[in-house]
């Protein structure tokens, strides 16, 4: 099937989509802000929503519009810098959403976020109910990272990843990445002009990853590792991401008529449940657990949970109920689980039959290190 006949088969149904706004189309060091874009996307996008499709918008650009308001030059370095600055062009740039918005009778609602909203399990859950109530009253969320309070412990590292995990969070369709070029390119289109941009991925793998480069301009962060990283995230939910250039003429409306623009990036394997979405790619995880070749090849093979027999060594300090990471012989991390015991009671079982944890703690949780429908392969 050619790459036109996908586009049209696969994204002529989409109704729930994630539009990630990259602040290299934003704004620039030479000009600032760029207004013209800003009025462009809200009059496409509330188009869009008076056709009966759900947008959510993921906007960078809060740090760009506190340099314009502050009148800095370049991009501040520390961190205590960067949260002044996003504090004051947070502001500054719902103000240029909800002004543009309004001209066509379009509400917006602010959403800020960091990691540590989406790594509870309950937090997340109150995220997705917040932005669903949005969208059933008709409202379109305008989300970005909390710059104001993250730290590189609470960071989700660039808005191209969070716009992947808010795909999740609202069990959208389709992820758009809007930037500064016409998609992933096999060389940086800005230092080599006959760079080619890639109509069709079928499956993000190592070679790709190499080829595409750290890709960015200054007013960014992430690059086109970034998005490549991205799409990786939205495939486990099945979930297509098409990264085209933000500043064409009705570049979204183009997008979903199957028009051939920007890289169609299409998900691969089986899709994760929300849940396992999230213990994959949401919370960080607090320890390690080493296993032999033979439990390894039970969870990635046959789909198994994971016993005590199999773990053979601990890293960490964790807690019952934290995710943790499980690493074979070679220790290549392979999968990622929710685990029923803590550190110090899993150094006591190691290695035992489930049959002997009661004996060994004078009681038991559960059989299973973690539990299959609590563990993700990687």
């Amino acid at each position: 099937m050619s790459n036109k006949d996908i586009r049209k088969k696969l994204l002529g149904k989409q109704r729930r989509v994630v539009v990630k706004v990259g602040s290299s189309i934003l704004a620039s060091v030479e000009k600032g802000l760029h207004y013209e874009v800003f009025s462009r996307l809200s009059k496409e996008i509330s188009e869009l929503k008076r056709q009966g499709y759900e947008i959510v918008l993921v906007s960078s650009g809060a740090i760009a519009a506190g340099m314009e308001k502050l009148g800095y030059q370049t991009r501040p370095q520390a961190i205590t810098q960067k949260q002044a600055t996003a504090a004051v062009g947070q502001t500054r740039l719902m103000n240029i959403y909800e002004n543009y918005f309004s001209r066509f009778q379009q509400m917006v609602a602010q959403v800020l976020l960091t990691r540590d909203d989406l790594s509870h399990r309950g937090r997340f859950l109150n995220a997705r109910n917040t932005l669903l109530t949005l969208l059933e009253l008709g409202i379109i969320p305008i989300i970005n990272e909390n710059d104001t309070v993250a730290v590189d412990e609470i960071k989700f590292g660039d808005n191209d990843n969070l716009s992947a995990l808010i795909t999740n969070l609202i069990g959208a369709d389709l992820l758009i990445i809007l930037t500064d070029i016409d998609g992933l390119c096999d060389s940086d289109p800005r230092v080599n002009p006959h760079a080619r941009c890639i109509p069709l991925v079928e499956e993000i793998n190592a070679d790709l990853e190499e080829i595409v480069g750290e890709t960015k301009s200054e007013m960014s962060v992430g690059g086109m590792i970034s998005k490549i990283q991205a799409a990786k995230k939205a495939s486990r939910s099945g979930i297509p991401t098409v990264v085209a250039r933000g500043t064409k003429e009705g570049v979204l409306h183009q997008i979903l008529k199957g028009k051939a623009i920007g890289t169609l990036i299409l998900p691969k394997g089986e899709a994760l449940s929300s849940r396992k979405h999230w213990i994959a790619f949401n919370p960080r995880p607090k320890g390690d657990i080493f296993v032999d070749d033979g439990a390894k090849k039970a969870v990635v093979q046959r789909g198994k949970s994971l016993l005590p027999s199999g773990v053979v060594k601990i890293r960490g300090s964790f807690d019952r109920g934290d995710l943790v990471t499980c690493l074979g012989p070679r220790g290549k991390e392979f999968a990622r689980g929710l685990v029923n015991y803590g550190a110090s009671e899993l150094e006591r079982i190691k290695g035992l039959r489930s049959n002997q944890i009661q004996s060994t703690l004078g009681y038991k949780y559960s059989d299973e290190v973690i539990h299959r429908d609590d563990l993700v392969v990687l």
